[in-house]
């Protein structure tokens, strides 16, 4: 019986054995790590990569990679550093001519990798193929333009000329970006436009990787309100075949045109007249469209009479 007593008695801990106890588990354990640490063994692990190259001269068209995975033997203590990522330094690939290499195949890697890696042996590469697309770094100038009137308000036209400034930029990027670009850039503006409009534009690109230099341009016009008038205008026929009959008798026509209330304005406008040519016109009948001269530039035509001719 006294000796299920010193049992139970030692089992009845206080604080104090707790502690003691949690102390000799933790001692325990630690030195098992120790001990584990200090043998020898073979992991997988992905190492961050470096692609060294001037990078003033070339630039990546798409992002590098950034890890290379590795099968590599050592000792626990290096391999548990460099498996958590903690001071890990990149693995250095240098590239002498970025825009020629396309591809790394991975088998070609320890001899170039295996000097960085202290400590550890590389067994082999569990990555295939490292693929990079790095192009020249090129500058190219384009120039800006903008289509006003589909941000215009409903009911509204352009009623002076459009300012551009500066009207062109320089574009800098990968080679192959900047080539696919076209020669001239449009630009977008915000839309419902009812008044004079003057407010910088970001020159925006598709590809993030291409920027332009200034990246803001100053875009200002005026936007007025459109009436509608109509008018009775002389007709010129020029160019008439021999041959034409019946004579042409019509000596004028009717248009309508939507115009800026601004410019209705306008004193001392160009006469307008509307001329037809039947220059090279073939045998048959045909439906000519007056072209008016003289209209005003901002002017927009909604009809115009039409002329029916027969050879």
């Amino acid at each position: 019986m006294s000796l299920i007593n010193s049992i139970v008695n030692f089992l009845r801990f206080n604080n104090r054995n707790w502690k003691a106890v949690l102390l000799c588990v933790f001692a325990a354990a630690i030195f098992w790590i120790f001990n584990a640490l200090n043998k020898s063994y073979s992991t997988n692990i992905n190492f961050p990569l470096a692609f060294d190259y001037d990078e003033e001269a070339y630039i990546p068209v798409k992002a590098l990679p950034e890890h290379v995975k590795l099968n590599v033997s050592g000792l626990g203590w290096d391999l548990f550093r460099k498996s958590s990522g903690l001071k890990v330094a990149p693995l250095h690939i240098p590239l002498e001519n970025p825009a020629e290499v396309k591809k790394i195949v991975g088998a070609t890697l320890p001899p170039l990798l295996s000097a960085q890696l202290e400590g550890i042996q590389i067994n082999f590469v569990l990555t295939d193929t490292i693929h990079i697309n790095i192009d020249p770094k090129v500058k190219r100038k384009v120039s800006l333009t903008v289509d006003v009137e589909q941000y215009l308000k409903k009911d509204f036209g352009l009623a002076s000329a459009i300012s551009i400034q500066p009207d062109s930029v320089w574009l800098e990027g990968p080679q192959s970006l900047i080539n696919a670009l076209p020669d001239q850039l449009v630009l977008s503006l915000p839309r419902n436009i009812d008044k004079s409009f003057s407010e910088r534009i970001e020159v925006e690109l598709a590809n993030e990787l291409t920027t332009a230099n200034p990246p803001v341009v100053m875009v200002s016009f005026v936007a007025d309100r459109l009436v509608q008038r109509s008018d009775t205008v002389a007709l010129q026929v020029l160019n008439i075949p021999k041959e034409l009959k019946p004579a042409i008798q019509v000596k004028e026509i009717q248009y309508t045109f939507q115009i800026p209330a601004s410019l209705t304005k306008t004193e001392n406008q160009p006469a307008v007249t509307a001329i037809i040519d039947l220059t090279d016109l073939g045998k048959g009948h045909h439906k000519l469209v007056p072209r008016l001269i003289g209209l005003n530039e901002f002017a927009q035509v909604v009809s115009i009479d039409t002329l029916h001719v027969s050879f």
